[in-house]
């Protein structure tokens, strides 16, 4: 059996960078012993390598050099070190021999592309994070790679990812996070800012069913009525910012039922794989529309699919692909 190593895990978005250092070792699940958030590709302070080192230092000096994995937009046209993109139908797996090999202060680095696909339309999509995710759910369980699932994975830009017997056969894109904040914050919708207090799930219900409810897209009104309702009825900022969730994230989903790409009658439940909160937004709006859904965590499937990249590099550590991390609590 071989001693246990660490190495270092690092999802580093546009807006964020999520590094964790981790433990692994031959028939045990990877355990994540500390970690540490910075900021991300589009708001470091200084550079890349300043911004990784000030992360990851303290785990340097206590264990020597480690290996350090990276997705995410550091490695996009904007990042560190660009790396290709993946076309579909592709498996999520195959990153694991594409990624982009360096060398800082010492410690190897290799950072993982992402995929592309072209939809019926004829435009293109592309994803950079999301499939170390991927690949962890299909190694949660070995049904998740037999037959077809569609995915849904809600954040700034969510993703609706149809697999077939673990293959990625096509996705699509929607900007509703990235809408929610810019209306939220840069528009006239919403005056006030508030707290973060318990949400409002009436309200996001209300915006929600005005988008399902339509018979025609009335999008652009619903967003309209943010501000109204605020004018004219008893709508309190906190409320309204609920209600645009809503009719973003309706909308969202209204758009995926009618995608052409997949038919979702044929289909298992939606697999969320997403933070707790944007999970159950989403299963809300879906199971209204009767659409059965099943929730997964995007921490769990991130580490796990690190956790397989890991040890296919690294043999020696070789484990039951299906056991999954364990944090360290």
């Amino acid at each position: 059996m071989s001693v246990a190593t660490h190495f270092i895990a690092i999802d580093w978005g546009t807006s964020h960078l999520r590094a964790y250092l981790c433990l692994v070792s031959a028939y045990q699940p990877v355990q994540v012993i500390e970690r540490v958030n910075n900021f991300g590709v589009k708001k470091i302070q200084s550079d890349f390598k300043t911004t990784l080192l000030e992360s990851i230092t303290p785990w340097i000096e206590q264990h020597g050099v480690l290996d350090i994995l990276m997705i995410g937009q550091i490695g996009s046209s904007i990042g560190w070190k660009e790396t290709q993109y993946l076309p579909c139908p592709v498996a999520p797996s195959s990153v694991i021999s594409a990624g982009v090999n360096f060398v800082c202060n010492g410690n190897p680095i290799t950072i993982f592309p992402g995929l592309s696909c072209q939809t019926l339309n004829g435009l293109f999509d592309a994803m950079r994070g999301e499939e170390m995710q991927l690949l962890g759910w299909l190694n949660l369980n070995p049904l998740h790679q037999q037959g077809r699932h569609l995915i849904c994975m809600p954040g700034t830009h969510t993703k609706w990812v149809l697999i077939e017997n673990g293959i990625v056969q096509v996705f699509k894109t929607a900007l509703t996070g990235e809408l929610y904040d810019l209306l939220s914050n840069h528009s006239v919708l919403i005056q006030q800012t508030t707290s973060k207090a318990e949400f409002d799930f009436d309200a996001f219900n209300q915006g929600a069913q005005f988008i399902i409810d339509s018979d025609i897209d009335n999008f652009s009104h619903g967003l309209f009525s943010v501000r109204s309702e605020q004018l004219f009825g008893d709508t309190s900022a906190k409320q309204a910012h609920c209600y645009l969730s809503g009719l973003l994230i309706a909308h969202d989903v209204k758009a995926a039922l009618q995608a052409k790409e997949w038919d979702l009658s044929t289909l298992p439940p939606v697999t969320i794989i997403g933070s707790n909160h944007l999970s159950q937004c989403f299963a809300k709006v879906l199971n209204y529309c009767q659409i059965s859904t099943k929730l997964s965590s995007a921490y769990e499937a991130t580490l796990t699919g690190f956790e397989v990249v890991y040890r296919t590099l690294n043999p020696s550590t070789t484990a039951p692909l299906a056991t999954p991390y364990k944090a360290k609590t």
